[in-house]
């Protein structure tokens, strides 16, 4: 009785250890490939809890989410025969869950081995080769990133459909230290140029500011001195517009009283010379008559004498006195 439960234990104990073998799990972002005596099976497993035979089935996880590879101290050779090292390049990828089994099957689970350390190896020499130092630590530096990620990209492409290269980042390559110093100093003396460069941008930058704010000043006074020249202009036209209303005014009113004077002339020369009838001559030689103080008549006397109070009025009484006998010979 003993034996068989020593034989039942020893069972319970396989069992437990055969399904604890079996159970294994998948983390998200991964996908599981399986093997079988070292060969690959077709079947895959998605993130979770899965089963397969124990001891006889192995299982590998693969990362289907982007990852970093990073690929260390590559050698490069340059045209010209120096040889450089790149420190660290960076290859960010990642890979499609579907096409896992193809690349499994074809480059194994560590894939990133052959299609990214290799080719990374490959096509840096590939691109060192053809360019000089010049151009590969200064000229051309920034665009090596990026041709390597076109290139890997169109071999994957070709080679292992389902692996993508999102971006390559390359660090500064090592050059002998003596080359170093001489790109150092180089690059120091074209600082120092792009420093005589900005100042004299700079001097001639203010000289044109001092010229552009001289020529607006000369401006502004031009524009000034033509306001106020225009301004004399038309206060002198304003006066000369004046002056003219004024003279036509005086000379209408000269005229106008010219008129005048001329009118009374006229009418008062009318009006005298309808008065001149003979009553009223008659009446004037009365009025004259009487407004003396004697009067002599006579065959010997050969003037007419009037005695009158004062001399003007003895000339006034004279001359009336002239006038009245004139026309008394008239009438006789």
């Amino acid at each position: 009785m003993a034996q068989w439960g020593a034989i039942f234990s020893i069972i319970a104990a396989l069992g437990g250890a055969a399904l604890l073998a079996s159970v294994h799990k998948i983390d998200e972002g991964h996908t599981g490939v399986y093997y079988r005596g070292g060969a690959l099976l077709t079947t895959t497993s998605s993130p979770g809890f899965h089963l397969m035979l124990p001891f006889i089935t192995t299982y590998k996880s693969v990362q289907t989410t982007i990852q970093t590879d990073e690929v260390k101290n590559v050698p490069c050779g340059t045209s010209g025969g120096v040889m450089i090292y790149f420190d660290r390049i960076e290859v960010v990828n990642y890979l499609v869950p579907s096409a896992v089994f193809d690349i499994v099957r074809n480059f194994t689970a560590d894939y990133d081995k052959a299609l990214i350390f290799n080719k990374v190896h490959h096509e840096l020499n590939q691109f060192c080769s053809v360019h000089s130092l010049q151009e590969v630590y200064i000229g051309l530096f920034d665009q090596i990133d990026e041709n390597l990620k076109l290139t890997l990209q169109e071999d994957l492409t070709a080679m292992a459909p389902g692996l993508i290269i999102q971006a390559v980042r390359v660090t500064k390559p090592n050059i002998p230290e003596s080359i170093r110093r001489n790109y150092e100093l180089m690059e120091s003396e074209k600082t120092k140029l792009l420093i005589t460069q900005q100042t004299q941008k700079v001097v001639e930058k203010e000289a044109e500011t001092e010229r552009i704010k001289a020529v607006i000043e000369a401006e502004k006074m031009a524009q000034v001195a033509e306001i106020k020249f225009s301004q004399k202009v038309m206060e002198k036209e304003t006066e000369k517009t004046i002056s003219e209303i004024e003279d036509r005014a005086y000379l209408a009113r000269q005229r106008a009283k010219a008129d005048a004077e001329f009118y009374m002339s006229q009418k008062a020369a009318e009006a005298n010379k309808l008065k001149l009838t003979p009553e009223y001559l008659q009446l004037m030689k009365y009025k004259a008559i009487a407004a003396n103080s004697k009067i002599y008549f006579g065959n010997d006397i050969p003037h007419m004498f009037v005695d009158s109070g004062s001399a003007a009025s003895s000339i006034k009484a004279s001359a009336a006195m002239d006038i009245v006998g004139e026309q008394m010979l008239d009438l006789d």
